[in-house]
């Protein structure tokens, strides 16, 4: 045999993509689908995503933008003038602060403005404070930037809200950035007006970029509102970026239409970029978007109230079993019990002893498929969407209740 070459004896793939692990809430709702399609009855609890379909004036505005050749062709990388002005129209009307439509980029979906927004603004060597439980894509999004997520946790006693005092704890020299999420992704927790302003005024005070997903703004419950942290904070113009997008509002998860809002020079940077590596988001889907947010919001209330009502029947459910606790989730569409009081317990045979280990257990024995808390932070937690029927969330978390019922 030949002396093996250098080329050959060097990694086949980057360090870079070669750290960053693959989505988990992606994984668990292929994998349920995969079962699925093979014959087993398994209910899935792992997708982010609407059962709803894309409202009907939305579709139509798509297939009559298909239809003109206008469309066809490539347009500005930074997205069509009138997605754009709707974007900052919506913004006024719902977020209550004026935006100029060129501090709108316009991207291929909700998680390219969260890559762009920290490509935009992080170096190597910065740090950026990660409320968590944090959605899964966040840290990895960081990493790539050659910054350092530094994690801060807020559990069950605190509602999984941080506070002042614990982001002052872990502020470092070398601070950076903030993500805030509100409501969140994967808690449904909601920070209060009082709280979005005093968590903004202390970036303020430090000079650290706050980056705010509201993606979740029009899905709030009981008495929560949702705060865009521009509103009680003004002054943090020069240094938030906003990030959203039409696919939870609208049930428009396959459409790819997100976007981000910030700073002249931060918005330019990240169109640059996005002229490198993916030019604009598909014309018919921007048409699409663009009859979406300048629509009336009553398909959106419909889905709301669906999915508050499903809210209340997986937290009475979850509620009842021994050993789980659940605090009401006041936004988005998750419940995220924990399972801490399970751990350590038997069911089946089976010795628990992470909350991993409860989420594979739960698919192989009762068919149902839930991301475990390790996706999201600290082990010992569940994530469980409601964003799925009615029939399928009473008949997915019963077996869930019958299957925990047996721990001992």
């Amino acid at each position: 045999m030949g002396a093996v070459s250098e080329s050959t004896s060097r990694p086949r793939v980057s360090a870079r993509l070669a750290a960053i692990a693959e989505s988990a809430t992606l994984a668990v709702d292929a994998k349920a689908k995969a079962l699925k399609a093979a014959g087993r009855p398994v209910i899935g609890f792992g997708a982010g995503e609407p059962d709803f379909p894309t409202p009907s004036y939305i579709v139509d505005a798509a297939v009559a933008a298909a239809a003109d050749p206008a469309n066809h062709r490539y347009t500005p990388a930074a997205g069509l003038p009138a997605l754009r002005e709707a974007i900052a129209a919506k913004t006024l009307r719902d977020s209550g602060y004026e935006v100029s439509p060129s501090s709108v980029l316009v991207t291929n979906g909700g998680k390219q403005a969260v890559y762009q927004a920290f490509a935009a603004v992080l170096d190597p060597g910065d740090e950026v404070l990660l409320p968590a439980p944090y959605w899964t894509t966040y840290p990895e999004a960081i990493r790539l930037t050659g910054a350092t997520p530094v994690e801060v946790f807020a559990g069950v006693d605190q509602g999984y809200l941080v506070t002042v005092e614990q982001l002052e704890a872990a502020r470092t020299p070398r601070t950076k950035a903030l993500l805030f999420c509100s409501p969140s992704n994967p808690t449904g927790a909601v920070y209060s007006p009082e709280q979005t302003a005093e968590i903004g005024r202390w970036a303020l005070e430090h000079g650290i970029w706050v980056i705010t997903d509201e993606i979740y703004e029009h899905l709030t419950y009981d008495h929560a509102v949702f705060t865009p942290m521009l509103r009680v904070v003004p002054a943090l113009q020069d240094t938030t970026i906003v990030l959203n997008g039409v696919a939870k509002t609208y049930a428009m998860t396959g459409w790819r239409v997100g976007w981000m809002i910030g700073p002249a020079d931060v918005i330019k940077a990240a169109t640059n970029l996005q002229s490198h590596l993916t030019s604009n988001v598909a014309n018919v889907s921007q048409r699409a978007a663009i009859a979406a947010l300048t629509g009336d919001l009553t398909a959106v209330e419909q889905m709301r109230t669906a999915f508050d009502r499903r809210r209340r029947t997986m937290v009475e459910m979850l509620a009842a079993i021994d050993g789980v606790t659940v605090p009401a989730p006041q936004g988005a569409f998750y419940a995220y019990p924990s399972v801490e009081g399970l751990l350590g317990r038997t069911i089946r045979g089976v010795t628990v002893t992470t909350s991993a280990e409860l989420a594979t257990l739960i698919l192989e024995e009762a068919e149902v498929a839930v991301v475990p808390g390790e996706a999201f932070g600290p082990s010992g937690f569940l994530r469980l969407s409601y964003a799925l029927s009615d029939d399928d969330l009473v008949e997915g978390v019963g077996r869930i209740q019958k299957l925990l019922g047996e721990a001992v």
